[in-house]
């Protein structure tokens, strides 16, 4: 049976709150974020919510990024505890794999035939790592997955670093964002 949030009863009061809790929430980055010569992964400033205890969300999001080859880009959600769920990030393998003209293969090269994809899933709280190609060929992940809150309810959302710590800086863009759905 198809879950929805909230269950509404026959004759219920329809508040601008209830109305509120129905709609999703989009969190949308308003300002590039930098950051070099880390592997700390740090809550983007943009790209969080918060989640009562007990619920259940579906979310997607699109992370625009540039990232020197070198230092990849590193993802993982911040949950309370808790949280149980699956993520998924439909983005460029650590080492960039692109096509060439010949139908050969180039690692690190940018290409308009394309480059390989990652994408297999991961516990909610688990890192996933994605290629940088060079700084000034900025790249995108796909986001998509379930978080399900335990007892504790809080703030949650998108972690990233550098995978290998370099002077180049990696930047996460103006205009990435995250959707969320409550479901249960």
């Amino acid at each position: 049976m198809p879950e929805a949030y909230p269950n509404l009863a026959a004759g219920q009061r329809l508040t601008a709150g209830l109305l509120r809790s129905m709609q999703p929430q989009v969190a949308r980055k308003t300002a590039d974020t930098a950051l070099s010569a880390t592997t700390t992964q740090t809550l983007d400033p943009h790209l969080q919510f918060t989640a009562e205890a007990g619920s259940v969300y579906v979310f997607d999001g699109w992370i625009a990024y540039d990232s020197d080859n070198a230092a990849d880009i590193i993802l993982a959600f911040q949950t309370p505890p808790g949280t149980k769920g699956k993520w998924v990030g439909f983005g460029t393998g650590t080492t960039v794999i692109s096509g060439t003209s010949g139908n050969g293969t180039q690692q690190n090269q940018v290409s308009t035939w394309g480059y390989t994809l990652r994408v297999e899933y991961t516990d909610i709280t688990t890192t996933r790592t994605f290629g940088g190609l060079n700084v000034g060929n900025p790249e995108s992940i796909y986001l998509y997955g379930t978080c399900r809150f335990g007892p504790t309810g809080g703030t949650w959302g998108l972690t990233w670093a550098q995978a290998v710590s370099t002077a180049a800086a990696t930047t996460v863009y103006t205009d990435s964002w995250l959707k969320a759905q409550r479901i249960a």
